[in-house]
């Protein structure tokens, strides 16, 4: 898991890099919470995902977002960080520039970061968006969403809404060509403090429908 430094819009970031076994390996990357709150790559829910995805030999970045950590410049309000995001992928893609799929995961703000990511990378053909901030944001930007992909909420979220996340659900299922999976653990709040091991039960389970070959889902 090395660490690893890479340049970004605002100067350097800071991330920890497992290279894919082999060239055409797929690229994940996994994007932290909001950092006014506290958020790292060090999170927990973020060190998992990195893990889950670095288990199943994809190559997988975790990074700070600008003025977290060692990551030069300052809090943007998200759009700073969707460049910082940008950047990030641009720079494994160098690693691994034979890499055919690319997935994103978020946790909260990192959620609505990935998801603003994938509007502007076609290469990017699944999601995790964990405990998406959609009663705070506005999500309309994705219109329509490129990908097929899975939120997974807590039942006990007092930060984002259930509803919020289960309206944004209805209104993206609404659209053709893609499959929109949604999951509620109960009795989860925003950090999915007692809940983690189901939370990842969750994100095991759409993954290995998803990367089974004979998944329907391209």
């Amino acid at each position: 898991m090395p660490h690893v430094i890479f340049p970004g819009p605002e100067g350097r970031l800071e991330g920890r890099f497992s290279p894919g076994p082999r060239p055409r390996a797929p690229v994940a990357m996994i994007l932290h919470p909001h950092s006014q709150g506290g958020g790292t790559m060090n999170d927990r829910i973020v060190q998992r995902l990195y893990k889950t995805f670095v288990n199943r030999g994809f190559a997988t970045l975790r990074f700070n977002f600008r003025g977290v950590g060692r990551s030069q410049g300052s809090f943007d309000n998200g759009i700073g960080e969707l460049s910082d995001a940008a950047s990030a992928l641009d720079w494994v893609q160098q690693i691994h520039p034979e890499a055919q799929v690319t997935w994103v995961a978020g946790v909260s703000f990192g959620a609505l970061i990935g998801m603003q990511l994938l509007m502007r990378r076609p290469e990017i053909r699944g999601f995790i968006s964990i405990a998406p901030p959609a009663n705070m944001y506005d999500f309309s930007f994705l219109a329509p969403c490129p990908a097929s992909g899975i939120f997974v909420q807590g039942t006990a979220d007092t930060v984002v809404q259930p509803q919020a996340v289960e309206k944004l659900v209805e209104k993206l299922r609404t659209q053709k060509h893609i499959t929109i999976h949604h999951d509620e653990i109960p009795r989860a709040n925003h950090f999915f403090e007692n809940e983690q091991d189901e939370l990842m039960k969750s994100v095991d389970n759409y993954l290995d429908f998803r990367l089974d070959p004979s998944c329907p889902i391209t």
